[in-house]
């Protein structure tokens, strides 16, 4: 069997979708002057940041998996037969999806347990509340988790997305490659007053998103939904969506939304980025080019290099038959 190949980014990850707090808006980085001139030093700071993304990411993993004590190792192994954390099995769970906005292809679905949400939030305030170094999920979140660096990927997020995600991904999202999402970026964001209060408009690097909600306590900061990035209408509509804990949130990617402000409390939510290498090598939905590929750190950004014996791109690589 051959081996796996590495998963790379697209270059564009440098210069485009760089967001500008203070305006709300992404922008292109075009030269270093422009983008001094249009937005000051807090986009070039950006910019740099993702330069070496690569090698901090991989210090900071280093670092976390020789010093940090867990205070809930159990949430870090995905616990299949003890219903501590998934709330159904994989048919099951298929059942219990709910559709919420058809046109839109927006979903609701249970996905973990009270008792899981409670031990993982605590994990993940006790990791806040230690020395460790911290990687932000985003350019446009300044509070939350990777999870990747802390170690939960390989035993927690990746049986997640394979054995529970995947299935069902298969029947929603088969345009999208919902059947052979191979990759993914896994992180937990916090909104809380005196801190990230709410989310800018934006659509993100994936194919099809899950958003959990894992409490805590808090009123509004609902999420809203507007149009496919790819099919917009002259006059876009928003529709809102409220949190329910302990369920997620299955949308495309490229669906246009937002988090309103949270009035008090403090919000966790799970993302899970579900990426389909034989849909975005075609096309980097970032930049809506070939992709460029360049080195990356673990998953990447979910593409891969092409080999000389691939099959024909006529050939639906996510067949489920």
């Amino acid at each position: 069997m051959a081996a796996a190949r590495p998963f790379r980014a697209c270059s564009c990850f440098f210069s485009a979708n760089i967001f500008v707090r203070r305006c709300g808006l992404h922008v292109r980085y075009r030269h270093r002057e422009q983008l001094l001139s249009d937005y000051g030093t807090v986009t070039e700071e950006e910019v740099q940041r993702r330069k070496q993304l690569i090698h901090q990411s991989a210090e900071r993993k280093a670092i976390i998996a020789s010093r940090y004590k867990r205070k809930h190792p159990e949430v870090y192994v995905l616990q299949v037969d003890t219903g501590f954390e998934i709330y159904f099995e994989p048919k099951e769970l298929a059942e219990a999806v709910s559709l919420l906005l058809a046109d839109k292809r927006i979903y609701r679905l249970p996905v973990f347990t009270e008792e899981f949400c409670r031990a993982f939030v605590e994990e993940l305030e006790n990791f806040e509340q230690s020395d460790m170094p911290k990687g932000r999920p985003n350019s446009m979140n300044n509070y939350g988790v990777l999870l990747n660096e802390i170690g939960m990927d390989e035993n927690f997020i990746t049986p997640l997305r394979e054995k529970y995600l995947r299935p069902i991904t298969a029947l929603l999202y088969p345009d999208l490659g919902g059947a052979c999402l191979d990759s993914h970026k896994a992180f937990v964001v916090k909104y809380a007053l005196h801190e990230d209060l709410d989310l800018s408009s934006h659509y993100d690097n994936a194919e099809v998103t899950l958003n959990v909600s894992l409490g805590k306590d808090f009123t509004e900061g609902g999420l809203y939904f507007g149009d496919f990035r790819q099919d917009p209408s002259p006059v876009p509509s928003y529709i809102e969506v409220e949190h329910v804990g302990t369920q997620g949130l299955l949308h495309r990617g490229g669906q246009i939304h937002g988090a309103l402000p949270i009035a008090s409390g403090e919000r966790w939510n799970l993302i899970v980025w579900m990426r389909a290498s034989a849909i975005r090598n075609r096309l980097c939905p970032m930049c809506n080019q070939k992709p460029e590929l360049v080195e990356a750190e673990g998953f990447g950004d979910g593409f891969t290099e092409s080999a000389e014996d691939d099959v024909p791109e006529t050939v639906d690589l996510c067949s489920l038959w």
